[in-house]
């Protein structure tokens, strides 16, 4: 049974679109960030990765919504986002030359493996994106007049100043008020709130913005800063995987968030860097707990982005197959495949993500 309510296809020129910050990331390979001497280029954000693996692996039509600085390396971004096939809403910034005032965010990103962890280095001061304001956008025209039938955003575009939660409230407002259903991934980064407040400023805004949610997404630190419920009995000594700490977290969020029809977190166990113990879990008030096949001794190539395919794979179990249990299946399969290639965002088609929820292995197709 599907816990939501959603706008007919037909009456809407979007299945979802998704508010927030496109980086450039400079990926130095096998190697290190500090001994490179070249980089190969992706995009990436922790909004943007969900509606381009809606796009691009499960075939629904994409939209973002961003701020750039018109030059060179805005439009490299742009590029990378029409090749991802999501329809670019850019509010576009002049060049002031040099970017003392504006500019477009770098994202620095290391792989890590084996014992050695992944590192990320970003460069995202004073972006063209943080300094979007709220009435930079025609929301009643995007949500009412072309029509979408699913919101995503999230806690990283929301701490990137202390104008972009305002911006943030005024989609999920302008959302709401047009029958579009709101997911929101909290995404708790400590560096991006340091500046503005703190953890203290990011359960204030993240608490603000969750009256708007209809799908919760976030892992036990993101539950636990974001929205300051803790989960009781996690330790260096319990495994991650082991639910019934969560399970009792996420009782206590959706009674005093009741607007939350669908909760759903990822499970990781870091073993090493390149060895993920993984698994999903997820809510519904309809069904109660469902949980994904676990999958022990995952290898990873590439961890970045794994979160954000679990959650365009969840969502696109919700809207387009109306099942729960096949939502988080669907999510963490999909979450699973793209930890396999180099990037943040997904390589993976769907055949391959329903090839895995049934239980395929990785063998050779020819």
């Amino acid at each position: 049974m599907n816990p939501l309510s959603l706008r007919p296809q037909e009456e809407c020129g979007f299945d979802i679109v998704s508010l927030g910050e496109i980086m450039l990331r400079l990926d130095p390979g096998e190697g290190r960030i500090k001994t490179a001497r070249s980089f190969t280029a992706w995009e990436g954000g922790g909004e943007y990765n969900v509606a381009r693996g809606l796009s691009r692996c499960f075939g629904l039509r994409a939209g973002v919504v961003t701020a750039l600085v018109d030059n060179e390396v805005g439009h490299l971004i742009e590029n990378f986002i029409l090749a991802g096939g999501v329809a670019p809403m850019i509010h576009w910034v002049a060049d002031d030359g040099i970017g003392r005032s504006v500019r477009n965010g770098l994202n620095f990103t290391e792989r890590g493996f084996g014992v050695r962890g992944a590192v990320g280095v970003s460069d995202r001061g004073h972006t063209a994106v943080s300094q979007l304001q709220a009435d930079d956008v025609d929301w009643d025209d995007l949500f009412g007049r072309r029509g979408v039938r699913w919101l995503h955003t999230g806690g990283i575009f929301a701490a990137l100043s202390e104008r972009s939660a305002e911006v943030a409230e005024a989609a999920m407002e302008a959302a709401k008020s047009h029958g579009t259903i709101i997911s929101y991934d909290l995404n708790y980064r400590p560096s991006l709130w340091k500046s503005i407040g703190g953890q203290e400023r990011a359960r204030e805004v993240n608490r603000r913005l969750a009256r708007y949610v209809d799908v919760m997404i976030g892992n036990e630190e993101d539950f636990t800063a974001s929205l300051g419920f803790e989960v009781e009995g996690v330790d260096a000594n319990l495994s991650k995987l082991d639910t019934a700490a969560f399970e009792a977290m996420i009782v206590k969020a959706t009674g005093e968030f009741d607007n939350f029809k669908a909760v759903a977190t990822t499970l990781r166990q870091v073993v090493t860097a390149t060895v993920n113990d993984w698994a999903a879990i997820a809510w519904t008030r309809e069904t109660g707990f469902v949980r994904s096949l676990r999958r022990d001794g995952l290898e990873i190539l590439d961890r970045v982005g794994g979160g954000d395919s679990f959650a365009s794979g969840f969502i696109y179990g919700l809207m387009q197959l109306n099942d729960p249990q096949a939502a988080v299946e669907y999510g963490a399969a999909h979450g699973a495949l793209a930890m396999t290639t180099p990037g943040d965002t997904s390589m993976a088609s769907k055949a391959e993500v329903e090839r895995l929820v049934a239980g395929g292995g990785a063998r050779v197709q020819r």
